[in-house]
């Protein structure tokens, strides 16, 4: 009998990263990442590297990650080096290198999640990684105690398995630090290194995924199987609505959970964001219709609150997100803010008004409310963008946008220099007020206008002048926008799924980021404004108590509106056929149920990660070392999980804690 033949790296395979569970998120990206500068010197495309023989260049990282890495920072730090990559690829003399390593570190962050059981997939995408803290290290060298090392950590730089020595790539400073200069001290790769973390701090990896823009990653089926668990309330960050309660990433279970609580799931979240704003639009018109000029109307008075409390959501948000890039990657952002602006300038104008009772100036104020409808009114729909064809056109729009804008800045340009030289040329015949006019009125298809007034401008340069003039703009502009307007529509559509998924998953992920215990739907935001002043009496543990429960006094119908509606669909889903609301990326019946139950399980983690089957067979790689991960197509597919119960259980209590929880603390320095 022959035996089973032994997997086969690359010949020139780069080193392996020695990573230790003790390495800070700085320096978890710098060691990756010079694996990744060495293993791709050539453009290439996902595909390619999923599937062709190019690929298996990166087999060895994922076996390695998959078998004894358990740090759990590692899927963060390939989608921020998936970040970095991108922005080198900018400025980088190799067009495509970059950009195909940015596409290597999604493919191994989806690999490894392959690998994974979906209890695993929870922490590993959901935890958010801490706030640096500084602390000095106590080395005798008093350079090194100067610096702050990430999430508390000092690394030990001269051992055996640090990045700057012992290899011929540790000589220089790699791509990792956006330059390949020589000579590169210690001092700045430190530095570097804690530049680069701080960029993504109280961010989870799906945040740091949309920061990114790592649309292949959050488009495969394990990623979006956990966010389709955190859209429909499956998986949930809070389970208790009391003082001790701490936000962690788990399992909902409805005999533990506090019904509270149901008020963070996106789902209604985002169906009651959308009964706000019709309840807005309502007063808006009401305002409008109305325009008091020597009063203020009680439907003037609910619209402030309105305004004040989606302002006060709004900076909530941003102050949740984290990041400002993360918050900005929201599609619907420059909305909101927009309704802020304008709802302010409105109120300004017209308190200004009514104080010295000016009819223009509150004729004005109207006007500028009037502008509210151009943000306003869409924002209503933005729930639409679920839904699979509208969150396809949203991605086109946007990109069209932004070639509009910068197709328009050669426009203007051609536009001043025409307008100069007509009103020149017409300067007994027409103001620069009026040529102005004729001229935009030519560029937007009155062509005879143009010409019948050219005799006017001037009788030897008006007409060729003019002929010039439109030809130029109707024909050669137009034509150029039109095909630039085309490309970018065929580009988004040719990833069309991609994008899609990518507005979705952003769309789930702002509605969750929060990291307040009692958030209050606006406009009842302002309510916790009266108890704020208290925060100078009373100790925190007292006033977040009182916050609780004014919370339960006030949401009680809009979670009783919650229970409702559970209990409604968990009665129609045990009859057989019943169809039930979830994600976009629905699965078939049967899968869906052995979905519902391992996320509904209720047997606990144990010590560290859970070594859980659902939705991953054996999850080969994490406790059998010699299976090694191949590139594949897409996940495996599932196997029963109680099949697979006993020895699931012995795995994990091999662990012997060597994997971290999910709720406890990441890892420090020695």
């Amino acid at each position: 009998m022959s035996r089973p033949s032994t997997p086969r790296w690359p010949a020139e395979h780069p080193d392996i990263p020695l990573i230790s569970d003790d390495d800070d998120f700085g320096e978890l990206a710098r060691k990756l990442s010079f694996y990744f500068t060495d293993a791709i010197t050539l453009p290439h495309t996902f595909e390619e590297l999923r599937s062709l023989p190019c690929g298996r260049i990166l087999t060895p990282l994922i076996a390695y990650i998959s078998d004894n890495v358990h740090h759990p920072a590692v899927v963060c730090a390939l989608l921020a080096l998936k970040a970095h990559f991108s922005a080198l690829e900018e400025a980088s003399d190799e067009p495509g290198v970059n950009e195909a390593r940015g596409y290597a570190c999604e493919l191994v962050a989806w690999q490894f999640l392959t690998n994974l059981s979906e209890r695993e997939a929870i922490d590993f995408l959901l935890l958010e990684l801490p706030p640096a803290i500084s602390s000095p290290d106590n080395s005798q060298d008093e350079e090194r105690d100067s610096v702050s090392h990430q999430n508390g950590a000092s690394a030990n730089l001269r051992g055996e398995a640090t990045p700057l020595l012992g290899s011929r790539r540790f000589g220089r400073t790699s791509s990792y630090f956006g330059t390949d200069s020589v000579a590169a001290t210690l001092t700045t790769d430190i530095s570097h290194s804690d530049n680069f973390a701080s960029q993504f701090e109280n961010l989870s990896a799906l945040e740091i995924a949309s920061v990114s823009d790592a649309k292949k990653f959050l488009s495969q089926r394990p990623v979006q199987k956990i966010i389709n668990g955190v859209w429909r309330g499956d998986i949930v960050f809070w389970e208790t609505l009391s003082v001790n309660s701490v936000k962690c990433p788990k399992l909902y279970n409805r005999r533990r959970g506090d019904p509270f609580c149901r008020l963070r799931v996106p789902r209604y979240l985002k169906i009651f964001e959308t009964i706000f704003f019709a309840t807005f639009l309502a007063l808006y018109y009401a305002v409008l219709v109305q325009r008091s000029f020597s009063h203020v109307t009680p439907s003037e008075v609910l619209l402030y609150i309105w305004i004040a409390g989606f302002a006060y959501d709004e900076l909530g948000d941003w102050i949740d997100a984290g990041q400002t890039s993360f918050y900005a990657s929201d599609f619907w952002w420059i909305w909101d803010i927009s309704i802020v602006l304008v709802g302010t300038i409105f109120f300004a104008l017209r308190l200004i008004g009514l104080s010295i009772a000016s009819t223009s100036i509150i004729d004005l104020s109207y006007d500028v409310l009037g502008l509210e409808a151009l943000f306003l009114v869409p924002r209503i729909f933005a729930l639409l963008s679920l839904n699979p064809y509208f969150g396809t056109l949203i991605p086109c729009l946007k990109e069209m946008t932004k070639d509009f804008i910068k197709f328009l800045s050669l426009v203007v340009i051609l536009y001043l220099g025409f307008l100069t030289t007509f009103t020149l040329l017409a300067r007994d015949q027409f103001t620069p007020r009026e040529m102005s006019w004729i001229l935009v009125k030519v560029f937007f298809g009155s062509s005879y206008l143009g010409f019948d007034v050219a005799q006017e401008i001037s009788p030897y340069f008006g007409p060729p002048v003019m002929l010039v003039f439109v030809a130029l703009t109707n024909i050669l502009l137009i034509t150029s926008l039109i095909s630039l307007l085309s490309n970018s529509l065929t580009k988004v559509l040719d990833h069309a799924r991609e994008e899609y998924l990518f507005i979705y998953s952003v769309y789930v992920l702002e509605a969750s980021a929060s990291n307040r215990l009692t958030y209050y739907l606006p406009p009842l935001n302002l309510i916790p404004l009266v108890v704020r002043p208290l925060r100078l009496m009373l100790p925190s543990e007292r006033l977040r108590s009182a916050r609780i429960i004014l919370l339960k006094a006030t949401h009680l119908p809009f979670v009783g509106a919650i229970w409702a509606y559970e209990q409604f669909t968990d009665s129609r889903k045990r009859r057989p056929g019943a169809p039930s609301i979830s994600g976009p990326e629905t699965p078939t019946t049967a899968k869906r149920v052995l979905l519902r139950s391992s996320l509904n399980s209720p047997r606990p983690l144990a010590a560290g990660f859970q070594a859980t089957v659902e939705g991953n067979g054996n999850a080969p790689g994490r406790s059998q070392p010699t299976n090694r991960p191949h590139t594949r197509g897409g996940p495996p597919e599932s196997d029963s999980p109680l099949k697979s119960f006993n020895s699931s259980v012995k795995r994990a209590r091999s662990l012997d804690g060597r994997r971290f929880h999910s709720c406890k603390r990441w890892p420090h320095a020695h």
